[in-house]
């Protein structure tokens, strides 16, 4: 049997997947139509991200489930029209890719690269860091990016602590959960990176009570969600010298306006959204296999808690 997939998501998506998409579905053995539109009850999956075309879920009485192209699934997940079973985006390509950013942006923070690429105008400043197993980082959420970015730190030879709102095992790591868990976790690191998914529950993480928990002089990586910290919070503290400095890849509103504060700040660092991305050859072989397991019987990989949020 042919199946109908619907690949609804913004048209300059789809010159990126047309191709491997259908390329991946064949070698999964997938017998499929892969189209921009269909009729509704004609479509068993929907590969989707967020666009104007499709945001009413009811007509698709036969779709077995919705796929989505993001690892953040905060735009659909609270739909009420949305009863087919949801599956968020983990895409290897993505993880290296958060992997190598979040390796790249402590190692510079560790080694204070930033002393010399700006210049010391002459003065021979010779400060030695630290090995790494004397560094604490911590890293906020144990999802598969935050375990990536963990493993690959505590490789390193950092010392690393990750939290997470539920209790988790993960060998060479010190793993905590729950509000006390969090403190511990913040006490102890010069370097925090937050990779937490948006929910009401982790928004403002990194607030003024948090973080005056941090080393004097901590330094942030944030590639995970915007609303992870609270703006005017992290801006108090950089000027009290709190917080050395902290370098922002996501932001509440994107692009970050030309007058927000962050872009003149001495002690931030700017990227546009630039940690991760999607690739589309491997996302494409992970919604094949996902069609793969749904017609097979088999139970989805990275099906969303609706009830958590992600």
């Amino acid at each position: 049997m042919t199946l109908t997939l619907l690949f609804s998501a913004p048209d300059r998506t789809w010159p990126a997947y047309e191709t491997v998409l259908q390329q991946a579905l064949k070698t999964a053995g997938i017998d499929a139509d892969l189209t921009r539109s269909a009729r509704p009850d004609a479509v068993d999956y929907i590969i989707y991200a967020p666009n104007d075309t499709l945001t009413d879920f009811t007509p698709y009485i036969r779709t077995k489930a919705v796929l989505s192209l993001w690892a953040g699934v905060e735009k659909i997940a609270p739909n009420p029209t949305l009863t087919q079973p949801l599956c968020r985006m983990v895409d290897p390509g993505l993880a290296q890719g958060m992997r190598d950013y979040v390796v790249g942006h402590v190692m510079r923070y560790h080694l204070g690269m930033d002393r010399h690429i700006h210049g010391l105008n002459g003065a021979w400043d010779h400060i030695t860091p630290p090995l790494a197993r004397d560094r604490p980082v911590t890293v906020l959420g144990l999802g598969e990016l935050g375990q990536s970015c963990a493993r690959a730190l505590a490789a390193l030879g950092f010392h690393v602590t990750g939290w997470s709102r539920r209790p988790k095992q993960i060998a060479g790591l010190t793993c905590v959960s729950g509000p006390d868990g969090l403190k511990m976790a913040l006490k102890t690191g010069e370097i925090v990176v937050l990779l937490l998914p948006n929910t009401p529950q982790t928004e403002n993480t990194l607030n003024a009570e948090t973080l005056a928990l941090l080393p004097k002089g901590a330094r942030i990586v944030n590639p995970g969600r915007g609303s992870l910290i609270d703006d005017d919070a992290l801006l108090t503290a950089l000027d009290a010298g709190q917080i050395g400095h902290a370098t922002l890849d996501v932001f509440r509103t994107e692009p970050l306006p030309q007058d927000h504060p962050y872009w003149a700040h001495p002690n931030v660092t700017v990227t546009p959204h630039i940690a991760a991305e999607t690739r589309a050859q491997t996302a494409s072989e992970v919604i094949a296999e996902n069609i793969r397991r749904g017609e097979a019987g088999e139970p989805f990989l990275h099906l969303v808690d609706r009830a958590a949020g992600y």
